[in-house]
């Protein structure tokens, strides 16, 4: 397949005149295939070009830290996209010895650099797909700010790069291979992280409790992390997978059969969880890192639960932070969540799906925690202080350790003490079909769009189409009542809709808050 996939990068015709080969900047960056003329070499000198340019506008001029992961359309990309930013007179910094980098560490390299600096700012360029299949290739942006761009920087690099794209990047400059890597900088991105983690983590609590601990990078870039860490005998980690494979060919299948290395997934994480009873704690890790697995006796931690754990811990554990620290989650995250947070006095800061929104809070210190539903979240140092502005899965696995090892506690136990004091919710998701128009129609939903006065028995309490923490637009609904919600939003690739629902009255309220709550969405679209 590498094979076939590097002749494809480098030679597929693609059309600039189909929308479906255009770039296309989501929220985590431009994804597609070499395979299907979606990420090619055109792509990508049209986007590091597009990058170039927004740095001028943008008067970022400081060196920019490049990462790749190890998917096998990341080497050419990553090729690529440095051929033309040397050859544009960027600063690139590459990693020491052309290690993998995670998603993690390149923020924390931004946010190091720019620390103290209000001119000379760094940036940074991610290629990966995240956990998605080993045919797929992705490239994200990541502003001084150290986290995802915002989308008034996507859209600006999307249209630029699909005007070179459709000029057949002819205003392109690129150097030599050679050249280029020559011009290059070199940063140890991994021996920089790995010092800094006990700003962020109770490494000394770790090594106190003797822990036994399992980790599986998934053949991603948390590997030589996880390898640094597994030195200090100390820490009782095990790198249970070393392998680093294009193919991921030791990887199961996920539930549709398919290879993603989705560290949420039970199917994706069988290898680690058929060793569970080796370990007291084990983990894992998609290919750039930005997202954890927790798994101990009791299985793979749900994400929502883990995150409710964290939070709870955190806002228990850590006496240097401030008490007007908000925690951060997503409209469609657990609103266990809610009960916790107000349990403990504190603010919450909800948001629309996609960890961007979190960034300025992180950077600007006053949230201390912030996670979303699919396993991604980042927190602040001991002291208060910024750590990664996006995900960092490495982190959060260590943060599961360091629970256990204060508290005794399993966070599958942990969690099982928050239900008896807030209550049990189910929760689930599911798809239902939407036409073109009816996916557009979304757009047009208001709160006033919801008439009935009742949701699965209860009454109504708030019919939201913006998220309270930013007022930013969710692009769905959300309806909420005492003791149960739902939101729905279009997908943006597929013909439908996803709608997520949780109750804290169990299985049979949860099957008819979803019922209702299409039969309400079909309704009002």
């Amino acid at each position: 397949m590498q094979k076939q996939l590097a002749q494809a990068y480098a030679e597929f015709p693609v059309d600039a005149t189909n929308p479906a080969q255009l770039v296309a900047f989501g929220t985590s960056g431009h994804r597609g295939s070499p395979l299907k003329g979606t990420f090619n070499c055109l792509h990508l000198l049209a986007i590091a070009q597009a990058v170039v340019d927004y740095r001028k506008q943008a008067g970022t001029d400081g060196p920019l830290f490049v990462g790749r992961d190890t998917h096998a359309a990341s080497l050419p990309a990553w090729q690529t996209v440095v051929q033309v930013l040397v050859a544009n007179g960027v600063d690139v910094r590459l990693s020491k010895d052309d290690v993998v980098t995670a998603t993690p560490l390149v923020s924390r390299a931004i946010l190091n650099y720019n620390a103290n600096r209000s001119e000379g700012l760094a940036d940074g360029l991610i290629i990966t797909p995240s956990h998605n299949p080993p045919e797929d290739g992705g490239i994200k942006y990541n502003p001084p700010n150290g986290g995802p761009a915002d989308t008034d920087v996507t859209d600006w690099m999307q249209q630029r790069a699909n005007r070179y794209l459709q000029g057949g990047c002819r205003d392109v400059r690129q150097l030599p291979l050679d050249e280029a890597l020559r011009q290059s900088g070199r940063h140890d991105f991994v021996q920089e992280y790995v010092a800094d983690l006990d700003k962020v983590i109770n490494l000394a609590a770790i090594r106190r409790a003797g822990l036994k601990l399992g980790v599986d990078p998934m053949g991603g870039t948390a590997l030589p992390v996880w390898q640094v860490l597994a030195q200090d005998s100390s820490l009782g980690l095990t790198v249970t997978n070393p392998q680093i494979d294009e193919s991921f060919a030791f990887m199961p299948p996920d539930h549709d059969g398919r290879i993603r290395m989705d560290c949420s997934s039970p199917h994706a994480m069988a290898n680690l969880l058929n060793i569970r009873q080796d370990y007291e704690l084990a983990f894992g890790n998609d290919p750039d890192a930005d997202r954890h697995g927790i798994v101990d006796a009791a299985g793979l931690m749900n994400p929502n639960h883990f995150i409710c754990v964290c939070i709870d811990y955190l806002l228990t554990h850590r006496e240097h932070w401030p008490r007007t620290l908000k925690i951060g989650k997503t409209l469609v995250s657990s609103s266990m969540v809610d009960r916790i947070v107000a349990s403990h006095g504190r603010e919450l800061y909800e948001v629309p799906v996609g960890f961007k929104w979190f960034v300025d809070g992180l950077h600007g210190g006053w949230l201390g925690f912030a996670g979303e539903e699919s396993a991604g979240a980042s927190l602040l140092t001991l002291d208060g202080q910024p750590w990664s502005t996006d995900k960092d899965g490495i982190v959060l696995c260590l943060l599961a350790a360091e629970i256990t090892a204060v508290t005794g506690l399993l966070p599958s136990e942990y969690y099982a003490q928050l239900e008896k004091q807030h209550g049990q919710p189910v929760y689930q998701r599911v798809d239902a079909p939407a036409s073109a128009e009816q996916k557009a129609a979304f757009k047009r939903l208001s709160g006033d769009s919801v008439t009935q006065a009742e949701l699965a028995g209860e009454p109504i309490l708030q019919a939201l189409t913006e998220a309270p923490g930013n007022g930013a637009g969710i692009g769905g609904l959300k309806v909420m009542t005492a003791n149960g919600w739902f939101a729905a939003r279009p997908s943006g690739t597929e013909a439908l809709y996803k709608i997520y629902a949780e109750s804290f009255l169990g299985e049979a309220h949860l099957k008819r808050l979803l019922a209702e709550a299409q039969q309400l969405v079909d309704s009002s679209l």
